[in-house]
């Protein structure tokens, strides 16, 4: 019950202080980390929290399932067929040269065997342009740059999971449960691939009948009975559950804008208190001791992912394209990692391989500083778009003809101007 009036006195603050965070370097997210940090057994031990706690890996898998839902349903199918592309580059390019990069430098700056230092590199590889929320939240800023960022993002959790379920097994012993092969690793793609294509239009398909249908005030529930439905389908069949949030948004999106359109302010609301739940409880694994196993090494890896390897990676991968000089430095700097690989580097703790600790203690501190730098740099490089008004924050200049829904997920790859 600590933990539960924690999180909603956090949570107040952070209502308070979202005015003040959507314009400057503060942000709601630092907020939710840095308080799991002070109530921790590091600094004031109100609660008590270790990596093995089942809250921790299940408040992350549950934030990463929200926000990658929510998304998926801001996705325009239309327009990512037109514009496939750079997301495609992204992805088959960007991502597997972070990755590879990521790898060389755990190897050979924190000493890990060259297995193990590719399995931080899979960890770190997905992005979550979640904590970006000014740049994707903003419709002034390019369609197509948005549209990246937000597929990318969508996309690389489910492609980075079977990399580091078959490294976790190669890495040595486990204590079990990472153990799978390729062959099983994609079935459950698949199968994950599959709910979330198949379910929402089987729920398509029931409200169109005669004698089916929702209420007004309950529409916004048939979206949320979708997710909840997929969310365990997913977990009792050990599908893909990340491919199958997306997905499952995208299309469920397409077959019923109504659907979107009801469901989108509790979603977006749902979406946020998970992120801010499993922010407030990976904060509280950031204790002092933890910081202090990581060595200097390891420390330079951390700068170097954020600061060279991710922004190095997607420039090389966008060369060629038609995107502007500024906007492929917005994309390639806009790299966050978050709930994927969050979620990833429990399991490497979790498989017991032997040099788990070590690599978690990498992953930790990496997403630690990756939260912190990347949610306090939004506003201020969104403001190399020449654009004063902050989403989601009316302003008394602001043309009357924009858009009433200017929540971050709601912009994020809807096209726009």
């Amino acid at each position: 019950m600590v933990l539960v009036a924690v999180f909603g006195v956090a949570l107040l603050v952070a209502v308070l202080l979202s005015g003040l965070a959507a314009r400057t370097v503060l942000s709601t997210s630092f907020l939710f980390l840095a308080g799991g940090a002070l109530v921790s057994d590091g600094f004031l031990g109100l609660i008590h929290i270790t990596p093995d706690s089942e809250i921790v890996s299940v408040t992350a898998d549950l934030a990463l399932f929200a926000v990658l839902f929510t998304d998926g349903m801001h996705v325009s199918l239309p327009k990512l067929r037109a514009h496939w592309r750079n997301p495609a580059r992204a992805l088959g390019l960007g991502m597997p040269l972070a990755f590879v990069f990521m790898a060389l430098v755990t190897h050979f700056l924190v000493g890990l065997d060259w297995t193990t230092s590719f399995l931080v590199g899979a960890v770190l590889a997905p992005t979550d342009p979640v904590f970006a929320s000014a740049i994707v939240g903003r419709a002034e800023v390019p369609a197509k740059l948005r549209q990246l960022l937000n597929v990318e993002s969508g996309v690389n959790d489910g492609l980075a999971l079977p990399v580091v379920l078959v490294l976790i097994a190669a890495a040595g012993p486990t204590a079990g449960s990472a153990e799978a092969s390729p062959g099983k690793i994609a079935v459950e793609l698949l199968l994950g691939l599959t709910f979330g294509v198949v379910l929402p239009l089987l729920v398509g398909g029931l409200v169109r009948f005669r004698l089916l249908g929702a209420e007004a005030k309950l529409q916004p529930l048939l979206p949320l009975a979708s997710g909840i439905i997929l969310y365990a389908a997913c977990h009792l069949t050990h599908a893909n559950p990340y491919l199958a949030a997306f997905s499952a948004g995208a299309v469920l999106a397409h077959v019923s804008p109504e659907a979107k359109a009801s469901f989108e302010p509790l979603g977006e609301a749902l979406a946020e208190l998970a992120k801010f739940a499993a922010l407030l409880v990976f904060g509280a694994l950031l204790t002092p001791k933890l910081f202090g196993a990581l060595s200097l090494g390891g420390y330079a890896a951390v700068i170097l992912a954020i600061f060279l390897i991710r922004p190095a990676s997607l420039l090389l991968s966008l060369l060629g394209t038609g995107i502007s000089r500024r906007e492929k430095l917005v994309a390639a700097w806009f790299g966050p990692k978050g709930f994927a690989s969050v979620v990833y580097g429990l399991l490497v703790l979790q498989s017991g391989i032997p040099q788990a600790e070590q690599a978690f203690t990498l992953v930790a501190v990496c997403i630690a500083f990756s939260i912190v730098a990347h949610s306090s740099t939004d506003v201020s490089i969104a403001r190399a778009f020449d654009v004063e008004d902050l989403a989601g924050i009316p302003d008394g200049n602001s043309d009357t003809d924009a858009p009433t829904n200017t929540s971050p997920q709601a912009l994020s790859a809807t096209g726009g101007p």
